[in-house]
């Protein structure tokens, strides 16, 4: 290893990004399909290229618009610990999503990665948002969890931005394998291509205002609404 303790920390906080986009990492996230499911019972999805129209018209859209701004000032407001800004951008993660279970999803999620952070990276921000969570009974977004987690790898936050574009597709595209007749081949050319939009989606999201938080797709909200009550699911969400 590099003696540069410059170097050394990059090392360290992009090691811990990796660690918690991994499907292995703890948070659940890999038992959701985020709607997609309901997408694929329904036939809107039902090959690579309605697939592909889902990922650029449905999630992209999503991540740049929502997800990542959040993710985005929560980093911010975890640097001066702002609280009070913290708890709006919780609540406003929660209100964001219609469907019933996806705000399920994403408490879960978000509660189980602020958790980890806690116990596996002994950071306090993390116990504090917890207690002030419970306190307060702010929704544990998976957006803001990420960000309090850059914040305790010391990692920037186009890093963690960029962290959670992948596994969002990832996931994404691990649970279309499972729906689809998919091959890892068809994924990962899919993952690609999304991959090449990642710094313009990140750049633009890194700027949207508080006020312009928000992205609606009727489309996906009445798919996983009518997922909660399908016959058989393979995924919760």
């Amino acid at each position: 290893m590099s003696s540069d303790p410059a170097t050394n920390t990059d090392a360290a906080w992009l090691c811990g990004l990796l660690q918690a986009s991994d499907s292995f990492y703890p948070t659940g996230s890999y038992a959701h399909s985020f709607g997609l499911e309901g997408l694929v019972q329904a036939g809107v999805v039902h090959d690579r290229a309605t697939l592909r129209d889902f990922l650029l018209l449905s999630v992209v859209p999503a991540l740049r618009q929502a997800e990542l701004p959040l993710a985005a000032h929560a980093w911010h407001a975890f640097a001066g610990l702002d609280w009070e800004t913290l708890g709006e951008l919780s609540r406003l993660s929660a209100a964001l999503k219609t469907a019933r279970e996806a705000r399920a999803a994403t408490e879960n999620i978000g509660r189980q990665r602020a958790e980890l952070v806690a116990s596996l990276r002994q950071y306090a921000p993390a116990a504090e948002f917890l207690r002030r969570a419970a306190a307060e009974g702010w929704p544990c977004s998976s957006a803001v969890s990420a960000a309090l987690e850059g914040r305790a790898l010391g990692a920037p936050l186009n890093a963690v931005l960029a962290g959670i574009y992948y596994a969002t597709i990832a996931s994404l595209l691990a649970a279309a394998m499972k729906l689809l007749r998919l091959g890892q081949n068809a994924c990962q050319s899919l993952l690609t291509e999304l991959m090449d939009l990642a710094p313009g989606v990140i750049a633009a999201a890194e700027v949207v205002p508080v006020e312009d938080i928000g992205w609606f797709n009727p489309w996906l909200d009445i798919a996983a609404a009518r997922h909660e009550v399908a016959d058989a699911r393979m995924f919760i969400s």
